[in-house]
């Protein structure tokens, strides 16, 4: 399984990288490819590419102010979820994401 995620919170400081640091550990914690975008304060990083997109099997997108450029992730099962639950409930969520898309297949 691939996972892609974009972080991004209103300061763009603190919680936009807590949250990305947050989805890595948990992805990696269970074995789970996982590619995190940061969108804060000093701009986009760890940008997710066209080629990242091909291979992925879900997008979470945090949605507590718009994320730049999400028509990137047209067709791809999308997961919005609030920047306060990714860094609290990471571990959770990517469970929840998982059981989501292994029940689409």
């Amino acid at each position: 399984m691939k996972i892609l995620a974009v972080t991004a919170c209103p300061s763009g400081v603190a919680h936009t990288y807590m949250a990305a640091e947050a989805l890595e550990r948990a992805a990696k914690a269970k074995g789970i490819e996982i590619k995190v975008e940061t969108q804060g304060s000093i701009g986009v990083e760890n940008k997710i590419t066209a080629e990242d997109v091909k291979g992925a099997d879900v997008i979470i997108l945090t949605k507590d102010m718009g994320i730049k450029e999400v028509e990137r992730f047209n067709g791809l099962l999308t997961v919005k979820v609030a920047i306060s639950d990714v860094v609290k409930k990471a571990d959770q969520l990517i469970d929840k994401v998982v059981a989501h898309v292994n029940s689409k297949k």
